[in-house]
C-alpha cells in the first residue's frame, strides 16, 4: 500500500513538471495590443496629385511600423510580444484585419494593408476610433494596461462638421476610461493640430508625429518614438506579478496628490461681436512745423473734363409751309420704356455678414489651476492573515525624503550683467527756446508732421508774379435784380436759318375745304396814290373802206397781242396707281425693332439649385457656391427683368451630402429673407449621394413648380457614390424640366465624371439639358460665364402679343412650297417648317365673310421631284402634323418644276368652289438649267392660270434678276406689283422674329386687285 502511494506521488510530480514546461512560455510572454486606425477619406486622397499619393504613403508608413514591432526581453525575463490589427475609414469603417499575433501573422497583416483602396467621401473619425476600441477590448489580451491605438488622419474638418458618433473628444474620453491610449499621427506636417490634440488621450501622444513627410528619417523617428514610449510604459506592467494572497489591514491615508497636468488647449471660440466704440483719445502733442518741401515734378495730364453745358438756344427758323391734314392714324402702341429714375434714398444697413474664418492658432495659454484632490476610494474587505513569506528581493529605490532645514547663507555672488533697456518713457515738456545755432547741412526731407497750431502772421512779402489762370469757378448765386434799362435799338435781322428736312409724307387724304371766313372790319382810307400806269389798249376801230386792188404783198405786220384763255378741256385718262402705303403689320414690325418696350423678355421661370455640400467641396468652395446662387438671382433680375415672388418666378435651393443629409430653402416671404437663409447654410461635409438628393428635390421642391419654364441647376463635382446610393441619377428626366449640370474640377484637378454628369442632364431625353465643366469654383462668378448661364435659363421668351387681324372676303386656296435644296440646309429647313405652321395657323383662323372658305396645302421641292406633304385642307391639326413629318430632301433646285407642280395641284377657277388661287414660294432665285426667257415664260403660265404668286427670299446669296422676274407676272415694267409680292429677310432665323409672319399673311389675304 505504501508502494502504491509512492508511485502516485511520483506520477503527480511528473505531470506537474510537464504542465510547468508547457505553461512556461505563456507565462514569459507579455503581449501588447496595438491597433491602427487609418484615414482614407476624400480630404486625404485629394490633397495632392495623383489622388492615391497620400493613401500609398499611409500604407507604406503602416507596413514599416509593423516591421518595427519586434520582440524584446525585459530585465525581469518577460518577453514583450505584439498583437496588431488595422482598419481604414471614411464615412464607412472597413476592418482590414483583426488583432493577430505578429510572430505568425505579420506578413498576412502587411498583405491586407496593401489591399487598402481609397474610399473617399466623408470623415467619421469618431466612429473609427470607437470601432478600434471595440476590437481591442473584445479580441485583445488580458493585460488591460497594454492596449494602444494609432490614429493616422489629417484632422479634417475642424468646423461645421456633422459627427454621427458623438465626436472625437467623446471617443477619446471613452478610450481613456477603458485605459486605452490613443496616439494621433498627422499625415503631413500642415494638418489641423487642434483637432489632432483632441484625438490624443495625452499630450505626449501627439508630439507632432508625421506619417507622410517628404524625408524618410521623419517617418522612422515617428515610428521608433511611439514604440519606445509603449515599451517604457509596459515595463512596469510586464514585470509585475499577480498575487492572490489576502489583503492586509488598511494602511494610513496617503499624502495629498501632486499638482495635476496642464489641461489641453480648448477649441477656438466663435468670433465675438464687434466691441463698443472706444472713447476719444487725448489730443497728441503739438507737432513741429515741417520744412517746406521741394517743388514737385510736373503732373500728368488730367482726365478728360466733364461734358459741357448745353448751348444757348438757336434762333428760330422760318416757318415752313403748312402741310395737308392727314387722316386719323391707328391707335398707337404703349410708349417705350422711360429713362431710369433718379437714385433712391440710401437703404437701411444690410444684415450682419457671415462669420469670418478662424484666425491663426493663439499663443500658449497660462497654466491651468491646480486640480481638486480625488475622492477617497471605498474600503475593501479585510483580508485573511497570510503565511509568513520568504525574504523578498531588494526593494526599488525609495522616494525622495522630506526637505531638510535651510542651510546657512552663502557668500555674496558676483555682480550681475546690465539689464535690458527699459521701455521708452513718456514725452517730457518742451524746454525753453535756445539760442539760434549755426545753420547745419540740409537734411533729408522729413515726413509730414501733424498740423501744428497757427503761428503769428508774418510780415507781408513782396508781390509775386501773376499766377496761372485758375479753373473757371462754379457760377455764383444770382444777384439782385437791377433797375430796368432803356429800351435798346432793334437789332439787325439774323441770317435765315437752314431749310428744315422735309417731313415724312402723310398717308391721309386731302381734308375738306374750310368755311369761308367772316368779312374783316373796314380799313382806314389810304393815302392818295401815285400816278397810275398807262391804261389798257383801246378797242379796235371800225374797218376802213377797201382800197384799190394791189397784187403786191405788203410788209408783214407786227405780232398781235396774246389772246384770252380758252375754255377748260375734258379730263384725261386715269394714270397708273401708285405703290400702297405701309400697312399695320409693317408698322408693328418697325416699332418692335425700334422700341425697347416691345422686346421679348424672359418668361416666368421656376428655378431650383441643387448644391453639392460633400467633404470634397471644402468650406471655402461651398461659400463660393452660395455667392454664386445669390449672384445668379441678381443677374436675372437686372439683365432679364425676372421678378421673383410668390406670384411670379419662384426659386429654391437644396444642399446635399450623404444619406439623409439634405436641406431645402424656399422662397416663402421676401427675396431678402431667402438670400439670408442661403447665406446661413452650413457645410455638411459628408459623402456624395447625388441620386438621393435629386429625388429629395423632386419630392420637396420641384413637384411644387407650376410654370411652363422649369429649370434645375445641379452644382457638383460629378462623382456620386453610386455603389451605396441606389437611386438613379436620371430621376429628373421625362418631367419637362431643363436640367443644367455644372461640373467643377476638384482641387487635385480631376475632371468630373462625364457619364454621371450626362445622366443628370438627361442627354437622351426629348428635352435634353446642358452641362458645363469649370476649372474651379471661382469661375462661377466670372461675368462671361454668368451671362451665358442666365441666357440658357431664359431660353423661353415672353413677347408682346401684337397682332394685326386679317380677313378673307373671297374663298381662297393657298399652296405653300418650301425649298428643300442642299443650299438651304437641314437647320434652315426646320426653321421654314415652323414658319409655315405659323402662316397656316393665321390663314385658317382668320376672319371670313359669310360663305367664304379658306384651304391651305403644303409641298416641298428640289431638283428631282416636288412632293405634296398635305393637300388643300382647313384642318390645322392635320396640316401641322404633316408639316412636322416633312423630310429634308437635300438635293438641287428646280424652281420651274415647282411652279408647274403648283399649276397642276391648285384647282382651276372653273371648279365648284370658284376660289382664288395663291402660291407662296420659298426661293432665292437660283435654279439649275434656267434662263431668263424660260423663267419668264413659266411665270406667264402661272399668271394665265389665275394663280397669284408670292415669293419669300432669305439670305444675301440670291439671283436678283430671277427674283424680280418671278414676281413680275411677265410684266417687268410693273415694279410696284413686284415689290408687293416679294418678301426679303436677312436669314432664315429672321423668319421667326417679330411679326414677319403677320406681314406675309396679311399681304396674301388681300384681294388681288388690292395688291
Amino acid at each position: 500500500m505504501e508502494t502504491l502511494r509512492c508511485l502516485l506521488a511520483l506520477l503527480c510530480a511528473l505531470l506537474a513538471g510537464a504542465q510547468t514546461e508547457i505553461q512556461k512560455p505563456n507565462f514569459a510572454d507579455c503581449p501588447v495590443d496595438l491597433f491602427f486606425v487609418l484615414d482614407t477619406s476624400e480630404s486625404v486622397a485629394l490633397r495632392q496629385k495623383p489622388p492615391n499619393f497620400y493613401i500609398d504613403q499611409i500604407k507604406e508608413f503602416t507596413k514599416r511600423f509593423v516591421d518595427e514591432l519586434k520582440e524584446m526581453r525585459h530585465q525581469c525575463d518577460r518577453i514583450l510580444m505584439w498583437n496588431s490589427g488595422a482598419l481604414h475609414y471614411s464615412d464607412d469603417v472597413i476592418l482590414v484585419r483583426e488583432l493577430s499575433d505578429m510572430r505568425t501573422d505579420r506578413q498576412a497583416l502587411k498583405n491586407d494593408i496593401d489591399g487598402i483602396t481609397y474610399i473617399g467621401k466623408g470623415t467619421y473619425t469618431d466612429c473609427a476610433i470607437k470601432r478600434g476600441l471595440a476590437e481591442l477590448l473584445v479580441g485583445g489580451s488580458h493585460y488591460h494596461e497594454n492596449k494602444y491605438i494609432v490614429v493616422v488622419t489629417d484632422g479634417h474638418p475642424i468646423t461645421g462638421y456633422k459627427e454621427p458618433c458623438g465626436g472625437v473628444q467623446e471617443a477619446a474620453n471613452e478610450a481613456r476610461q477603458h485605459g486605452v491610449k490613443v496616439f494621433a499621427v498627422a499625415i503631413s506636417p500642415d494638418q489641423e493640430d487642434t483637432r489632432l490634440s483632441l484625438i490624443a488621450t495625452d499630450q505626449t501622444y501627439r508630439q507632432n508625429f508625421t506619417a507622410a513627410d517628404e524625408t524618410r528619417s521623419t517617418k522612422i523617428k515617428t515610428i521608433r518614438t511611439i514604440i519606445d514610449m509603449i515599451t517604457n510604459e509596459t515595463k512596469d506592467v510586464c514585470c509585475s506579478f499577480d498575487c492572490n494572497a489576502p489583503g492586509g489591514p488598511k494602511g494610513p491615508d496617503g499624502d495629498t496628490g501632486a499638482k495635476g497636468e496642464m489641461g489641453r488647449p480648448g477649441m477656438p471660440g466663435e468670433k465675438g461681436d464687434i466691441g463698443a466704440v472706444g472713447n476719444v483719445g487725448d489730443p497728441g502733442p503739438v507737432g513741429y512745423s515741417g520744412m517746406k518741401g521741394d517743388r514737385g515734378p510736373r503732373g500728368d495730364k488730367g482726365e478728360r473734363g466733364h461734358k459741357g453745358f448745353k448751348g444757348d438756344k438757336g434762333q428760330r427758323g422760318m416757318d415752313g409751309i403748312d402741310g395737308r391734314k392727314g387722316e386719323a392714324g391707328f391707335p398707337g402702341l404703349p410708349g417705350c420704356k422711360g429713362a431710369p429714375g433718379s437714385d433712391g434714398k440710401q437703404g437701411e444697413p444690410g444684415p450682419k455678414g457671415d462669420p469670418g474664418s478662424y484666425g491663426r492658432k493663439g499663443e500658449k495659454g497660462d497654466p491651468g489651476r491646480n486640480g481638486e484632490p480625488g475622492r477617497p476610494g471605498n474600503y475593501g474587505p479585510q483580508g485573511r492573515p497570510g503565511e509568513p513569506g520568504g525574504a523578498g528581493p531588494p526593494g526599488d529605490k525609495g522616494e525622495r525624503g522630506d526637505d531638510g532645514p535651510p542651510g546657512a547663507d552663502g557668500p555674496d555672488g558676483e555682480r550681475g550683467q546690465n539689464g535690458e533697456k527699459g521701455e521708452e518713457g513718456s514725452r517730457g515738456r518742451r524746454g525753453p527756446r535756445g539760442d539760434p545755432g549755426e545753420p547745419g547741412p540740409r537734411g533729408e526731407q522729413g515726413r509730414e508732421g501733424s498740423t501744428g497750431a497757427n503761428g503769428d502772421p508774418g510780415d507781408p512779402g513782396r508781390n509775386g508774379p501773376p499766377g496761372y489762370r485758375g479753373d473757371e469757378g462754379p457760377p455764383g448765386p444770382e444777384g439782385p435784380k437791377g433797375p430796368r434799362g432803356l429800351k435798346g435799338a432793334a437789332g439787325d435781322r439774323g441770317p435765315m436759318g437752314e431749310r428744315g428736312e422735309p417731313g415724312e409724307r402723310g398717308n391721309g387724304t386731302k381734308g375738306c375745304h374750310g368755311f369761308q371766313g367772316y368779312p374783316g372790319p373796314r380799313g382806314d382810307p389810304g393815302e392818295p396814290g401815285t400816278k397810275g400806269t398807262p391804261g389798257p389798249k383801246g378797242d379796235d376801230g371800225d374797218p376802213g373802206d377797201s382800197g384799190t386792188d394791189n397784187n403786191e404783198l405788203g410788209p408783214p405786220g407786227p405780232k398781235g397781242a396774246k389772246g384770252h384763255r380758252g375754255p377748260e378741256g375734258n379730263p384725261g385718262p386715269p394714270g397708273p396707281s401708285g405703290p400702297t402705303g405701309t400697312d399695320e403689320c409693317e408698322i408693328l414690325d418697325i416699332i418692335m425693332k425700334l422700341c425697347s418696350c416691345c422686346e421679348c423678355k424672359c418668361a416666368p421661370v421656376d428655378l431650383a439649385f441643387i448644391v453639392d455640400s460633400s467633404e470634397s467641396i471644402g468650406a471655402t468652395n461651398f461659400a463660393l457656391a452660395k455667392d454664386f446662387i445669390i449672384t445668379v438671382i441678381d443677374r436675372l433680375i437686372k439683365d432679364h427683368q425676372v421678378k421673383f415672388s410668390l406670384n411670379e418666378s419662384t426659386i429654391s435651393v437644396v444642399q446635399y451630402s450623404g444619406s439623409q443629409a439634405q436641406e431645402a430653402v424656399r422662397l416663402t416671404t421676401s427675396l431678402a429673407n431667402f438670400k439670408q437663409e442661403v447665406r446661413d447654410l452650413r457645410w455638411l461635409a459628408e459623402a456624395t449621394y447625388t441620386g438621393e438628393a435629386l429625388d429629395f428635390a423632386l419630392t420637396n421642391t420641384i413637384s411644387q413648380m407650376r410654370k411652363d419654364n422649369k429649370v434645375v441647376l445641379v452644382l457638383t463635382d460629378g462623382r456620386s457614390d453610386i455603389t451605396r446610393d441606389k437611386i438613379s441619377l436620371d430621376v429628373l428626366c421625362g418631367k419637362d424640366i431643363l436640367v443644367g449640370g455644372l461640373g467643377i474640377k476638384d482641387y487635385s484637378g480631376r475632371e468630373p465624371n462625364q457619364e454621371q454628369l450626362h445622366s443628370v442632364t438627361c442627354d437622351s431625353d426629348p428635352k435634353p439639358g446642358f452641362s458645363i465643366v469649370l476649372d474651379n469654383f471661382a469661375a462661377l462668378l466670372e461675368d462671361s460665364f454668368l451671362q451665358n448661364l442666365t441666357t440658357k435659363i431664359c431660353q423661353k421668351r415672353k413677347c408682346p402679343d401684337y397682332k394685326c387681324p386679317i380677313t378673307f372676303s373671297q374663298s381662297t386656296n393657298i399652296l405653300v412650297m418650301m425649298d428643300s435644296s442642299a443650299s438651304v440646309g437641314q437647320k434652315n429647313f426646320e426653321i421654314s417648317k415652323t414658319f409655315v405652321k405659323r402662316l397656316a395657323e393665321r390663314f385658317l383662323t382668320a376672319e371670313k365673310e359669310q360663305g367664304v372658305t379658306v384651304r391651305v396645302g403644303v409641298a416641298q421641292y428640289s431638283q428631282k421631284e416636288s412632293r405634296l406633304e398635305q393637300s388643300l385642307t382647313n384642318n390645322y391639326t392635320l396640316l401641322s402634323s404633316k408639316i412636322e413629318e416633312a423630310q429634308f430632301q437635300n438635293e438641287g433646285t428646280n424652281v420651274l418644276q415647282a411652279m408647274q407642280f403648283a399649276i397642276n395641284n391648285l384647282p382651276s377657277r372653273g371648279d365648284a368652289s370658284g376660289a382664288r388661287r395663291k402660291l407662296v414660294l420659298f426661293s432665292d432665285g437660283r435654279s439649275q438649267r434656267i434662263t431668263e426667257a424660260v423663267l419668264e415664260k413659266r411665270v406667264r403660265e402661272v399668271a394665265d392660270a389665275g394663280i397669284e404668286l408670292f415669293v419669300i427670299s432669305a439670305g444675301s446669296q440670291v439671283n436678283e434678276a430671277n427674283l424680280l422676274t418671278l414676281v413680275s407676272r411677265g410684266q417687268q415694267q410693273d415694279i410696284s406689283y413686284g415689290q408687293r409680292h416679294l418678301f426679303r429677310v436677312a436669314d432664315y432665323p429672321s423668319l421667326l422674329r417679330g411679326v414677319f409672319h403677320q406681314t406675309v399673311s396679311r399681304r396674301v389675304s388681300l384681294p388681288q386687285n388690292a395688291n
